[in-house]
C-alpha cells in the first residue's frame, strides 16, 4: 500500500496488520462496515488470534479507534486486551443499532462517527 496516497481502496484494508500501542502486532482487518447513508466507515472487523484462520475471533472496533502508520503500514491502535474484553457484545449478524453503536464508542473513548 502506498503510504503517500490520500485514499486507501478496501481490499488493501482487509488483511493489513493492526499493531497494539507497544508495537506488537494484535490481529488484522478482516472487512470495513461502512454507514450507507454517511458513506463513513463506522468500524473495521479485526481477527485476533487463531491458527491459519481457525480459532480465529473477531471483534468490531471503531475506525475511529486506528490509527494508520505509514513506517509499518499498518494500522495502530492503543486497545489492550482488557479492553477488547469489556467492549459491549457484538451484534447478531454485524447487525448494529444506535445504542450498541454508542455504547461501543464510548467503551473505546472515540468521537462517534455519525455526528
Amino acid at each position: 500500500m502506498s503510504s503517500s496516497a490520500a485514499l486507501v481502496s478496501s481490499d488493501k484494508v482487509n488483511g493489513s496488520a493492526v499493531y497494539g500501542a507497544h508495537g506488537d502486532e494484535i490481529g488484522h482487518i478482516d472487512h470495513l462496515m461502512i454507514d450507507k447513508k454517511s458513506g463513513n466507515v463506522a468500524y473495521a472487523v479485526m481477527g485476533f488470534g487463531g491458527f491459519l484462520g481457525m480459532g480465529e475471533d473477531h471483534h468490531p472496533i471503531p475506525w475511529n479507534a486506528l490509527r494508520y502508520d505509514t513506517s509499518r503500514e499498518g494500522y495502530v491502535t492503543d486497545i489492550n486486551e482488557d479492553t477488547l474484553k469489556g467492549a459491549p457484545e457484538r451484534p447478531e449478524g454485524w447487525q448494529r443499532d444506535r445504542d450498541w453503536e454508542q455504547r461501543t464508542f464510548d467503551h473505546y473513548g472515540v468521537p462517534y462517527y455519525w455526528i
